[in-house]
């Protein structure tokens, strides 16, 4: 059994180390970018609703359906769409860089509604009180919306690693590489499914340990878990506190 190990790993472990990093490569590039787009829009879909604190019916319907449009076309046909884009961007459309613009493109919608649903579930009369001292909009959104949706905003990030992740194997179908490439090349057209077998275990494993790391996070951050019942009724006394401090 070992040997086999050993004589599997000598002949496919170089190409599966790669595919390993170019994979961790394309979600974090992907995931950093999808981010600078995704979280400014979400917040401009809470500010913007009919409930929000700058409702605005127009720019928020406009936002609304770019999200909506943005996260139903399928990925790899979006990957399709968008190549003479992505060989305008990165001056390609196979490989690593050819697969990051469209990672980008199909995670910042989806970002955008996980940030949205995270700052929703903000208490509404925290974000009155704030207002009524006199905060802006800007103070309200970095002092009071986004300190307190933390810990639902690492558990939306999780998911989204997740998500980009698993389009990174999409990606591999047309030569994005990575493990999707690594497991259709190998796996599929040369038919050796040991080898997409094991892309397979290192993508779970990728998995579980961004659930893991993410779901940690949240705990260790999230200040309600430590509270007493007593203390959450005065939860809203002390973020005001520290917004009048810090204003």
């Amino acid at each position: 059994m070992l040997e086999t190990i050993s004589a599997f790993w000598a002949e496919y472990g170089t190409v599966l180390t790669d595919g390993v990093w170019d994979t961790l490569f394309m979600v974090v590039v992907s995931t950093v970018f999808a981010y600078l787009i995704g979280v400014p829009l979400g917040v401009a879909l809470i500010v913007t609703q009919p409930q929000g604190i700058r409702p605005h019916r127009g720019v928020y319907r406009v936002l609304d359906w770019i999200v909506n449009i943005g996260r139903s076309i399928p990925f790899i046909i979006l990957m399709v769409a968008v190549m003479p884009f992505t060989r305008l961007v990165v001056g390609t459309t196979i490989g690593v860089k050819g697969a990051i613009p469209p990672l980008v493109i199909s995670a910042a919608p989806f970002i955008a509604r996980m940030v949205e649903t995270s700052l929703s579930e903000v208490d509404a009369g925290v974000v009155e009180a704030a207002q009524s001292m006199g905060a802006s909009t800007l103070q309200t959104v970095w002092k009071v919306y986004l300190p307190e949706a933390k810990p639902s905003l690492i558990l939306g990030g999780a998911i989204s690693l997740v998500t980009i992740l698993a389009y990174t194997a999409i990606a591999g179908t047309v030569g994005a590489g990575g493990l999707g490439d690594i497991a259709v090349r190998y796996g599929h057209q040369r038919g050796i499914t040991s080898v997409m077998w094991v892309t397979v275990v290192f993508l779970v494993i990728l998995v579980q340990v961004v659930q893991l790391v993410f779901n940690w996070l949240s705990r260790r951050i999230d200040k309600r878990l430590d509270q007493t019942a007593d203390a959450k009724k005065f939860a809203p006394l002390e973020l005001l506190a520290r917004f009048v401090h810090t204003k």
